[in-house]
């Protein structure tokens, strides 16, 4: 979903196969800044056609606030294994347990953030098991299913892919305005990102791709289940999308009790689209999660 300008990870990230007890990850691994206070791990999960890359313009701001950022392929996404044509793979379940694994792997609670698609699986993980995470942030993630619109979107893309192959798909993407929802290009794309978003497309399994349409077309509301978890939670959106419309995040985020962020100018990807503001935003929620998780503490 999110375009990220580059591919390319920022100075000082490590890019690499992060080793589970459920397989290896590809990921992207942000230290904190030299001469920045440590505070905390973030595992970062990207949504339907997205990959750890969507989240390059946060590493460095979040570094300097003191947050090393892992930003993850999930199984099937891009840089990271998974089946070609085996759906059962991508179940939901199987994906929170790669979560679960990936917040194993790397050795202390995390503060867990998911994209759209992402959140959901976030969510699962959660539910799965609560332990693992220091908060959990929703980033134009919402409640439930998606939009009639986006469903349709989701459900030409799943037709596509049944008569298709992944390389006609996206020749055919970049005849027509492509919606945000299939991850295609758009016409003011430079050609060395159209390259590398073709090598993302061309690198997802298809069989990954249609399993997560399916969920996003067909997710129920588990906000009430998610809410007894009672972690510290985040919301964050555009001022407006089309997947998942503002009201519904807005209530989301009260049925949750959770600190609400609306990024001014931005629509589905705050993430790429104003990563400065973003990663104020989220920085400064965990900083006041870690705070009064410290005082709860003390007393």
């Amino acid at each position: 979903m999110s375009r990220p300008d580059t591919f390319v990870p920022p100075p000082g990230t490590r890019a690499y196969a992060l080793r589970t007890a459920r397989g290896e990850f590809a990921v992207v691994d942000a230290p904190v800044a030299e001469g920045a206070e440590a505070k905390g791990v973030v595992l970062l999960l990207p949504g339907f056609t997205g990959s750890k890359e969507d989240f390059n313009p946060l590493h460095v701001p979040l570094a300097e606030r003191g947050y090393r950022t892992v930003a993850v392929d999930g199984r099937g996404q891009f840089e990271s294994d998974g089946p070609d044509a085996d759906e059962s793979a991508y179940l939901q379940a199987e994906l929170a347990a790669d979560v679960l694994a990936q917040a194993a792997a790397l050795g202390e609670p995390v503060h867990l953030l998911g994209h759209s698609f992402g959140g959901q699986v976030a969510r699962a993980a959660v539910l799965l098991d609560r332990a693992p995470f220091r908060s959990l942030t929703l980033m134009a993630s919402g409640p439930a299913r998606i939009s009639e619109s986006q469903q349709e979107r989701v459900r030409l893309l799943r037709d596509a892919l049944a008569v298709m192959t992944m390389a006609q798909v996206w020749d055919a993407m970049r005849q027509m305005d492509a919606p945000e929802q299939t991850g295609a290009p758009e016409p003011g794309d430079a050609p060395d990102v159209l390259e590398d978003m073709r090598r993302r497309w061309m690198g997802t399994k298809p069989a990954q791709l249609l399993a997560a349409g399916r969920q996003l077309c067909a997710e129920p509301d588990r906000v009430a289940e998610l809410a007894a978890a009672a972690l510290p939670f985040h919301v964050v959106s555009g001022a407006y999308d089309d997947t998942w419309p503002v009201p519904l995040l807005d209530d989301m985020a009260v049925r949750l009790g959770a600190r609400r962020t609306i990024v001014d100018g931005t629509e589905h990807s705050p993430n790429t689209e104003r990563p400065l503001e973003t990663a104020r935003a989220l920085a400064d929620f965990w900083d006041r999660t870690d705070l009064a998780g410290e005082a709860g503490a003390a007393r």
